[in-house]
């Protein structure tokens, strides 16, 4: 019985091989159709627009209403800030806004952070920022959110981020039947060997993990150019909410207030945040740059001379 046994089990393992092999034909014969018939270079850019837009927005939206929801925040009613409430009308009146909802919730700091763009979004506000601040200065702070969503900051950050994702998907698809393929020799070999189970190496995890050891020295390096385009973003949302409020020394004194009173804000909200104070070795890996430097180019748009 035991070579009948042995002869099973190699015909099962033929035939486990036998069946990925053929998917793994498949998909080579698929992806060799394509390099032969390839679409033009403008269809093949605008299917890839067409599906970064798509995503790009759709996970724009839901994540702005899951964010909000994850907040438990609550409105701000108007009669409890009516002088409050007239300077944001007046700001949303200056910038190329609608009018956005302005909420509060415990951000575990002192801190405001915006959600969503110019036609439907959310200013969110830690109720520490009443205490902390000066009138001046927390609209300078709203002004400042209001200018991430006039400018679309989120949205391109969204697009960006859904664009490298669908890169890296496009990656793994042109490798998928040689994955497969040494998918099917990891599970055939122990059944031809004799010991069905999991194999001690398997060829298809280590040719994943090559792949994706390459890939992630690429995205490390995409990272750090979205990093540093994330703090340009600050800097140019520091400017126009001067522009909107006329009063950067206020904006100034709110970050310095602010940096004084918050802790480094690390997770995935971190690039949200009006301040994100990193340590000293890590700020070319922050979403912010240094408070001291944006203190120092409000003062200079202010005409004062920044203290040593």
């Amino acid at each position: 019985m035991g070579w009948l046994v042995r002869t099973v089990m190699t015909a099962i393992g033929f035939a486990i091989l036998l069946v990925y092999t053929a998917f793994a034909l498949v998909g080579l014969f698929a992806l060799q159709w394509l390099v032969t018939n390839p679409p033009d270079a403008v269809t093949l850019l605008l299917a890839f627009a067409a599906v970064v837009l798509v995503s790009g927005y759709v996970g724009y939206s839901l994540g702005s209403l899951r964010i909000v929801a994850s907040l438990d925040a609550t409105e701000l009613p108007s009669r409890r800030a009516p002088a409050l409430y007239q300077r944001f009308t007046d700001l949303t009146d200056r910038a190329d806004v609608q009018t956005p909802r302005l909420l509060v919730a415990n951000l575990d700091a002192p801190n405001a952070l915006s959600i969503g763009g110019p036609r439907r979004g959310f200013v969110v506000l830690d109720p520490s920022l009443f205490q902390l601040l000066t009138l001046d200065e927390l609209e300078t702070i709203i002004a400042h959110e209001l200018a991430h969503m006039e400018r679309l900051d989120t949205f391109y950050n969204t697009l960006t981020m859904t664009a490298m994702r669908t890169l890296v998907g496009v990656f793994f698809v042109l490798f998928f039947p040689l994955v497969l393929f040494l998918g099917g020799i990891d599970r055939a070999a122990p059944w031809i060997a004799g010991r069905p189970g999991p194999p001690r190496v398997s060829l298809a995890r280590s040719f994943q993990w090559l792949v994706t050891l390459a890939l992630s020295g690429v995205l490390f390096v995409f990272t750090l150019g979205f990093l540093a385009y994330s703090r340009k973003q600050e800097f140019a949302a520091d400017r126009r909410a001067a522009e909107l409020t006329g009063n950067p020394v206020a904006l100034a004194r709110a970050l310095a207030k602010i940096e004084e009173a918050t802790r480094p804000r690390r997770g995935l909200l971190a690039m949200l945040y009006v301040h994100d104070e990193p340590d000293r070795e890590e700020q070319w890996l922050s979403t912010h740059p240094p408070v001291e430097e944006r203190i120092d180019r409000l003062l200079a748009l202010s005409g004062q001379t920044p203290p040593p």
